[in-house]
């Protein structure tokens, strides 16, 4: 008879890491790109706070809300919700407009990590210390459970992995910020694990659900090391178990060696890629290349011209559908949409995604007739390069450009100062240089004087001690 037992324990180990984990132990730059994530993810959410679905959501969670908030809705002045509802409503916002960072384990550890934290922080009181190493434990246990699943083999299944491995995250940045012991700690990612999910069927028509899937893996994550703290048990092996562990369950070709593989060493949340761009992050080396061509071939692009885009197998499947105007978040997901703004704009942001710009008849036209191939030397690269190449005719010959690592990826970065002048560009009336000086230096600030900021409002000049 086959022991079911695990060889290994890796949940066991990543919950003894989480409940170990203090600021001393974090790299430099570990801890640097922490500051920077989290005043990008800080600027993407108060940018979507005013977006429908966030505003939805906001509104439901009002429905249910307590006489007094423990976490503030990012925007506003004051405390009103519970904090695992505004870990909702801030993750929703956060993701809210495709601004939000990713990683190449094909995910997007801010909009679902730092919400959680910020949310459990305020509501204890944390120091900006705390908050530093809750979200370093979040992003790492989120990257890593994708890695452990092989990202393109379950994003190939359906699933979003922001919604599956975002409760991991969320639920190990609170657990620290909790204090909880190891035990508990298991117990939370158990918790977190189960809840779990976010299917890819929203590109069937450009719905609101996936925006929905980090604000709820960031309430899932908070709900689970509340209710650990509380003595509320969770499946110690949520990873590696025979029957219904996440591992078996989301993949086909899933291996737990990423899960514990250099922890503690290797610091996975420092490849953290920012979005220079409002698309799918796997669409930015695209936006790069057209935007190359345009350069080459004049900025008055000929929407006649024909073009022609290579995609891994997991681009093709997830982005490189025919495109027909529906919603913003469709024409997010549409590389054949993206490119032709690029060619003919000259940009991929807000503006683009418009209602009145993704149902224009010469993007649409361009988009419509852009020729899509599968090449398999992409797929020798992807998803750890995601690499791309685009291609136009001009004058009986193709001109194609190929690019290996997009424009904010690790291997291209995009810097504080970068970070700074996104977070300009999409809140203008905001005092950007004060929230940055803060946030760049969270360690020596309240959260809530920072959130102050956030919300327009001028911060007292205290400092956490």
């Amino acid at each position: 008879m086959n022991d079911p037992r695990p060889v290994s324990a890796p949940t066991r180990e990543l919950a003894g890491w989480i409940s170990r984990l203090r600021y001393a132990d974090l790299p430099p730059r570990t801890r640097e790109v922490v500051r920077i994530v989290l005043l990008d993810t800080l600027g993407c959410g108060v940018y979507g706070y005013a977006t429908p679905w966030a505003k939805m959501l906001l509104q439901w969670a009002r429905a249910g809300a307590p006489a007094t908030g423990e976490a503030t809705v990012w925007g506003e002045t004051s405390a009103s919700l519970r904090a695992s509802d505004a870990a909702l409503v801030n993750g929703t916002a956060v993701h809210a407009f495709e601004l939000d960072d990713y990683h190449q384990a094909k995910l997007h550890p801010g909009a679902v990590v730092i919400p959680a934290a910020v949310a459990m922080a305020e509501k204890l009181g944390a120091s900006g210390e705390q908050l530093v190493t809750a979200i370093a434990a979040g992003y790492e246990v989120m990257i890593r459970s994708s890695l452990a699943l092989n990202p393109s083999a379950a994003r190939l299944r359906g699933w979003h992995l922001t919604g599956v491995c975002g409760p991991f995250g969320a639920a190990a940045a609170c657990a620290s910020l909790l204090k909880l012991n190891e035990e508990q700690t298991a117990w939370a990612l158990g918790l977190a694990g189960t809840q779990g999910s976010g299917l890819w069927a929203f590109n069937a028509d450009g719905t609101m659900s996936k925006r929905f899937h980090a604000g709820r893996a960031a309430q899932s994550g908070v709900m689970a090391a509340e209710l650990a703290a509380l003595g509320f048990t969770g499946p110690t092996q949520i990873y590696e178990f025979h029957d219904g562990g996440v591992l078996k369950a989301f993949s086909d070709a899933s291996d737990p060696a990423p899960l514990t593989r250099g922890l503690g060493q290797v610091f996975h949340l420092d490849a953290t890629s920012i979005k220079p761009y409002s698309c799918c992050g796997s669409a930015h080396s695209y936006v790069d290349a057209a935007l190359e061509l345009r350069r080459r071939l004049g900025t008055a692009w000929d929407a006649k011209r024909p073009v022609r885009l290579g995609m891994a197998k997991v681009v093709q499947v997830q982005c490189g559908f025919d495109y027909a105007p529906s919603s913003s978040l469709n024409a997010q997901m549409s590389l054949r949409y993206i490119v032709a703004a690029a060619l003919m704009e000259g940009h991929a942001l807000p503006p683009q995604f418009s209602d009145v710009k993704i149902a224009d008849p010469v993007l649409t036209g361009l988009a419509q007739r852009m020729q899509c191939e599968h090449d398999p030397a992409l797929d020798q690269l992807y998803p750890a390069r995601f690499a791309a190449w685009v291609a136009a005719e001009d004058r009986g010959k193709w001109m194609r450009v190929d690019v290996l690592d997009p424009l904010g990826s690790p291997a291209n970065p995009v810097d504080a100062r970068g970070v700074v002048e996104k977070f300009r560009g999409i809140n203008p009336k905001l005092p950007v240089d004060d929230i940055a000086a803060m946030a760049l230096d969270v360690e020596r600030h309240p959260i809530k004087n920072l959130l102050d900021l956030v919300a327009g409002r001028k911060a007292k000049q205290s400092h956490s001690v």
